[in-house]
């Protein structure tokens, strides 16, 4: 068997053996031991990490396994203010995270490019809202996949009012590439957060994508949201309430555990910068794209 044969049996066992995993017992486990403060033990989850993945500490504002709480006191560690310049701008679409842009581009009619040969609509993603999915059918988006050595606080790319929250209970398949490759429609399949935001330029909407592993995912307004498991989609209105309103560059989430966030806009709305691409690896607060004046 050659090589490029063998890694692909490999990748495919790999994604087989997602679908018999016990997907949210194994989560809830990994959300229960990132959240031991035994000092040995969190001490020794946070330098094996810090090694493993070869995470940058210069950054952050704390930087020794003793100085966190627990593991997801670190993996979910502030930076300093001037780790990340945010493009401000009335017209800047800033990158809400750290990571690597797993696609991007224009919506193909109601489809989303998941990888090469495989795409999902846009309706399933926002868990059948077809209302909401018809403002952006057309649109543009934007994949962007954290690694586990990322930063994985959330923010916003533009200034925009909280419109409405939906959580979608689902499976909780690997994000990573070969997964991607792998799992059809997965990102309309995994667990998600969708956040509809109103903004200069029209309706935004944030995608937070859950995984195998993801102890929760949290947002500035409702706090954790996650973990779930079978249960029916949940919806929240804002708009009849005290407005929440949330700066360019202000935080408005992250993962306990890293995961995907997936922007969507409407056609027209943005001009993506050129040099952008899949696999291009990002910052947050990098500049993304330019609406038009």
């Amino acid at each position: 068997m050659n090589q490029k044969k063998g890694s692909a049996v490999a990748e495919w066992l790999f994604v087989s053996m997602q679908y018999l995993l016990p997907q949210h017992g194994l989560s809830r486990i990994v959300h229960w031991l990132m959240r031991v403060r035994t000092p040995v033990v969190k001490n020794l989850l946070i330098r094996w990490f810090i090694g493993q993945y070869k995470v940058e500490m210069s950054d952050a504002k704390r930087r020794r396994a003793d100085d966190f709480a627990c593991f997801n006191d670190f993996f979910t560690r502030a930076l300093n203010e001037e780790a990340r310049p945010v493009a401000f701008g009335t017209h800047n679409l800033a990158s809400p995270v750290d990571g690597k842009i797993s696609q991007l581009g224009y919506i193909d009619g109601q489809r989303i490019l998941q990888a090469k040969g495989s795409s999902y609509t846009v309706a399933r993603l926002l868990g059948g809202d077809e209302d909401l999915a018809k403002q952006f059918y057309g649109g543009e988006f934007a994949t962007l996949y954290l690694t586990p050595s990322d930063y994985h606080r959330i923010h916003m790319p533009v200034s925009g009012k909280l419109k409405s929250m939906t959580y979608i209970p689902g499976r909780l398949f690997s994000v990573n590439e070969a997964t991607v490759r792998g799992v059809p429609g997965l990102f309309s399949r995994n667990e998600r957060v969708v956040c509809t935001f109103d903004t200069e330029h029209g309706p935004m909407v944030m995608v937070l994508v859950g995984a195998i592993f993801v102890g929760s995912i949290e947002t500035v307004w409702a706090g954790e949201i996650t973990p779930g498991g079978p249960g029916e989609i949940t919806r929240s209105d804002y708009e009849d309430e005290t407005p929440i309103r949330l700066v360019q560059g202000e935080e408005m989430g992250r993962f306990n555990m890293g995961s995907t966030v997936i922007l969507l806009m409407p056609r027209g709305t943005y001009q993506w910068q050129k040099k952008l691409a899949a696999g291009t690896r990002i910052c947050m607060g990098q500049l993304l794209a330019t609406a038009g004046e």
